[in-house]
């Protein structure tokens, strides 16, 4: 089993600390639906800032995921490259946040999550149909056996 390391984020982001670290993707329990397979890592950095008296935390991942392409069902390589600035929030403000607002939030816990916070942003990462670029899949039936027209059979049968 992995060890979930646990942050409390306004500490953590008003002293400019940082974490990072490599997680194994079959780690990433909510991911399982979505992937191919769970082979690869997944390296991250949570650094916390403080920015114009707001504390934030600054999530990076960087890696390739293994996707099903919706077109062939063959194996996508995903490369996995992302960048966010989180805003921590109370609970309060949280829901006072209008959904207009460029800005990202998330609840300021005592007990966050990384791991989590890390398995929720490559979440938003992620395409909803991932595909192939136009051209690089092979049909799906390449493969197949080619089986009678079903009509030509009752036409047989007619006879």
């Amino acid at each position: 089993m992995f060890a979930r390391p646990l942050i409390d984020a306004i500490e953590f982001a008003g002293n400019g600390r940082e974490i990072r670290g490599e997680i194994p993707i079959k780690e990433l329990s909510r991911l399982g639906d979505m992937l191919l397979d769970s082979a690869g890592t997944l390296v991250y950095v949570v650094q916390g800032l403080r920015i114009n008296d707001r504390d934030v935390l600054d999530v990076s991942l960087n890696g390739v995921v293994h996707l099903r392409c919706q077109r062939c069902l063959a194996d996508l390589e995903f490369p996995v490259e992302v960048s966010s600035r989180l805003k921590l929030a109370s609970a309060e403000e949280l829901d006072a946040v209008d959904d207009e607002d460029e800005d990202e939030y998330i609840e300021a816990s005592s007990q966050l999550d990384v791991i989590g916070l890390v398995e929720d942003e490559l979440l938003l990462s992620l395409p909803f149909a991932p595909r192939h670029p136009d051209g690089a899949c092979s049909p799906v039936s390449e493969g197949l056996k080619q089986s009678a027209n079903p009509f030509a059979v009752l036409a047989g049968l007619k006879k």
